[in-house]
């Protein structure tokens, strides 16, 4: 177990190995986060429309 000054220290040192992304990367990364949100919202929508547009005309064939 390390005293508190030690882990301070070793904490900086890993701190410094870490690779920090560019501005330009984390625009980049942001962007294809949004892009596969919207994707993935508009494909959900999507298929809950024809799922409930088959239980309706389902429903309206044989509930009557």
């Amino acid at each position: 177990m390390a005293n508190p000054l030690q882990f301070m220290q070793q904490v900086r040192s890993e701190v410094a190995k870490v690779v920090w992304p560019t501005r330009r990367e984390v625009g980049l990364t942001t962007v294809m986060v949004l892009i596969m949100a919207t994707l993935a919202s508009v494909f959900f929508f999507l298929v809950d429309l024809a799922i409930r547009s088959g239980l309706t005309a389902a429903l309206n064939v044989f509930g009557q």
